[in-house]
């Protein structure tokens, strides 16, 4: 049985995720899974994901950002779960 409660995921990506259309392509994934959130660069190079939706469409958020098929090359993507907060439209690029 798959859980389908709404959460936030909150996903740190380690790697050369920066300046190779990552935040991008996280975004279109993102929205094929209707999702809400953002994906943005902070300054030690990660990309910060922060994605609300239902439980499973969230999970299969998660194992894209770690499938090996993105942009760049993930070498490790910390998550964090919670429930939703709401007050996200959308999937932007930050």
């Amino acid at each position: 049985m798959s859980d389908t409660g709404s959460v936030r995921l909150v996903a740190w990506v380690h790697g050369h995720v920066q300046g190779v259309g990552f935040r991008w392509w996280t975004r279109s994934r993102a929205l094929e899974l209707g999702l809400t959130g953002y994906a943005r660069n902070t300054a030690d190079r990660r990309v910060h994901v922060v994605a609300e939706g239902p439980r499973d469409r969230c999970e299969q958020l998660l194992a894209l950002l770690r499938s090996g098929d993105t942009p760049g090359r993930v070498t490790l993507v910390v998550q964090d779960w919670g429930p939703a907060q709401g007050g996200l439209v959308g999937f932007d690029e930050r």
